[in-house]
């Protein structure tokens, strides 16, 4: 018989050797601007300048005009040439531009070219000119709960109508729907369903009106009330709003009693309303769309592509400020110095880094789709990120990081730069054809149909088929659902029977 001794366990020291990657936050920083929009890169570098008292902003624009400028970086792009030859490994292009690292005075500076800011609005100090935005000029009026409940204050004078009212605004969703239940509302108040449906049909001809409706029909009744236009008709025609949305006229036309020429002006007059009130009283004025780059034409027939000045970041790196103060500060002084010193210049470096990426991956993208440019969406190639990263030597991610949402502006309008980059599609010739040019020519097929010549998925494939375009009808139906066209069947009735 064998007794086997049970092992002592105990603490024990063991060296283990393996790799892993670690991100460091300068790496970590990199990568988020790179990623981040020029309002976000401008929204971080207002907090770092908060933050370092070694960073400062840019002012030199302000400064007398024989300083030495900082010209912007552009890539002029030639046809048939490489990557090379457009922006170059490491340095900026040619057509006098300088590198964006430079030094003045003690500082390294990064930023495009003296004097190309934005305005700051205002007015001048002898009013003979007002550089105000159209946005200062705009009324700024109430939000619409603000404009609910000064009406409610203005209508019912019994307190608890009032709490009621309150209520019924506190549950408008941002359509202008009521978002609970009436007799939920009622219970909750511990007041009378029928009080509650008194005081929100009161509500429904506020302003704008139409809000408190639990339904499209409801919210459609009341401004056709206003309207003084709910006629028997009518209301029959908002009780079955599913045939308007199959276009089954006929059977409407049998429902309400009325010939085609009336069903038409009713139809009309249902279009003229809006079916969510309450939806664009809140909205404010989207900004616009600021490209981050700029491409234009060259007198030779190229095209030159540049970083927008309005969105390149100035920030300064003051030496000479931390050359002074080092010299007397203490240990612990000079270590936080110190610190700031190497961040201020990773930031700059990261900023630099930034800009010249951009400009190199958007060279090389319009590089690519010259012919579109040039001829129009049909032109489109195809073209992924796998593309341009093998030829700028870059992963494959960073190429993601710098076209989300990054603009250019071309000639043709302002796209996202992601816009460029479609699937292909196989050619009957061999040759590839960008999906977003296949689309195109969707659209323009169902566009060019008649009445009496309705083009069936299959169809369309024939046609496509016909130029070389290689595709499936499953693939057509999806580009079409994508385009929000509706199907043979339900085109030949709009078309047959046009409102």
């Amino acid at each position: 018989m064998v007794y086997a001794r049970p092992m002592a366990m105990g603490p024990r020291l063991e060296f283990r050797q393996s790799q892993s990657l670690v991100m460091t936050p300068q790496l970590r920083q990199a990568i988020k601007l790179l990623q981040f929009t020029n309002l976000e890169v401008a929204a971080f570098i207002e907090g770092e300048l908060e933050a370092n008292p070694l960073l400062e902003r840019d002012e030199r624009a302000d400064v007398p005009a024989e300083r030495p400028a900082l010209d912007q970086p552009e890539a002029p792009v030639r046809e048939g040439a490489d990557a090379a030859d457009m922006v170059g490994a490491g340095t900026m292009p040619e057509a006098g531009a300088q590198p964006l690292d430079t030094e003045f005075d003690g500082y390294e500076a990064y930023g495009p070219a003296d004097g190309m800011r934005m305005p700051t609005g205002g007015g001048t100090a002898n009013f003979e000119a007002d550089d105000r935005s159209l946005e200062d000029l705009v009324e700024n009026r109430p939000s619409l709960r603000e404009h609910l409940s000064e009406q409610v204050r203005l209508t019912f004078n019994d307190r608890q109508e009032r709490l009621i009212g309150a209520c019924l605004v506190a549950w408008l969703d941002p359509a202008g729907r009521l978002s609970a239940e009436p007799a939920d509302i009622a219970r909750g108040l511990g007041a009378d369903l029928a009080q509650v449906e008194a005081v929100r049909a009161r509500m429904m001809a506020f302003d704008p009106v139409g809000l408190f409706a639990r339904s499209l029909a409801e919210c459609l009744s009341a401004q056709l009330r206003e309207k003084n236009r709910l006629d028997p008709a009518m209301a029959a025609l908002l009780e079955n709003l599913e045939l308007l949305g199959r276009r089954d006229m006929r059977r409407l036309m049998d429902i309400c009693g009325v010939d085609w020429e009336d069903m038409q002006q009713m139809v009309v007059e249902i279009r003229a309303l809006d079916p969510k009130p309450g939806a664009g009283w809140d909205n404010a004025a989207l900004p616009p769309v600021i490209p981050d780059v700029l491409m234009r034409a060259a007198p030779g027939g190229d095209w030159i592509v540049e970083l927008n000045p309005e969105t390149l970041p100035r920030v300064l790196v003051n030496e000479a400020f931390y050359a002074r103060v080092s010299r007397q500060a203490g240990r612990e002084d000079k270590t936080f110095l110190s610190e700031k010193l190497a961040s201020a210049n990773w930031l700059v470096k990261s900023l630099q880094q930034r800009a010249q990426t951009i400009l190199r991956v958007s060279a090389e993208i319009v590089q690519r789709q010259d012919a579109f440019f040039r001829h129009g969406v049909s032109h489109l190639r195809p073209l992924i990120l796998r593309d341009i990263a093998e030829v700028l030597s870059l992963h494959e991610s960073t190429v993601s990081r710098v076209t989300a949402n990054k603009y250019i502006a071309t000639p043709r309008g302002i796209f996202e730069l992601k816009y460029f980059f479609t699937n292909a599609i196989a050619g009957s010739r061999g040759e590839s054809h960008s999906a977003e040019a296949v689309r195109h020519r969707i659209r323009t097929l169902v566009d060019a149909e008649t009445p009496a010549d309705i083009l069936s998925d299959d169809a369309i494939v024939a046609n496509l088929r016909k130029e070389g375009v290689d595709i499936a009808r499953r693939t057509v139906a999806k580009y079409r659902e994508a385009l929000h066209i509706p199907s043979s069947v339900q085109r030949k009735r709009e078309k047959a029977e046009p409102l």
